[in-house]
């Protein structure tokens, strides 16, 4: 494979970047959650004041995917802040197309990330993995990352639309 550039997504980028969040979620078996659209990713992402961040990964022309476009991953990520420890990075997804895996795109977007967030004074880079999701996890803890449910048994909790709406009620 050709060089491979991991550069910041732009706007024009949301229509393969939102294919992608839909092939993650397939294969993640959740697809049926998915419901945000190429327009909020483009507004959520590329307004005034973004939501979040996202990076790339870009191949030469000639190695494009079957529907043409050179982007065949991605690493869409945002700033949190920890009471203990200050500034960290949350990266929500990292992606790579079937086809482009195994030639070290995820890594080269999981350097990428770890970049933005030491030169942000960043003090952590978190990610959540689905537990059954093995080759993920080897794949972090090869790089260095700490399985914090083992290690410190954290647990990730969420509230969705309803569940606010009904505390909110309370």
């Amino acid at each position: 494979m050709a060089t491979v550039l991991i550069r910041e997504a732009a706007e024009g980028d949301c229509g393969a970047i939102m294919k992608m969040i839909r092939e993650l979620a397939e294969f993640e078996k959740l697809l049926d959650q998915v419901k945000i659209s190429e327009g909020a990713l483009k507004t959520d992402g590329f307004g005034e004041n973004p939501f979040y961040h996202c990076l790339v990964a870009e191949v030469p022309s000639e190695h494009s995917n079957p529907l043409g476009s050179t982007v065949v991953g991605y690493g869409l990520y945002y700033f949190t802040y920890s009471t203990w420890t200050g500034r960290n990075v949350y990266l929500e997804d990292i992606y790579v197309m079937p086809k482009y895996r195994g030639q070290g795109i995820g890594s080269k977007l999981i350097k990428k990330v770890a970049e933005v967030a030491l030169e942000n004074g960043c003090s952590q880079f978190r990610l959540a993995v689905l537990d059954w999701n093995q080759s993920a996890m080897d794949f972090y803890k090869a790089r260095g990352a700490k399985d914090l449910t083992v290690a410190e048994g954290w647990r990730f909790f969420r509230f969705d639309n309803e569940a606010m709406r009904e505390l909110v009620r309370k």
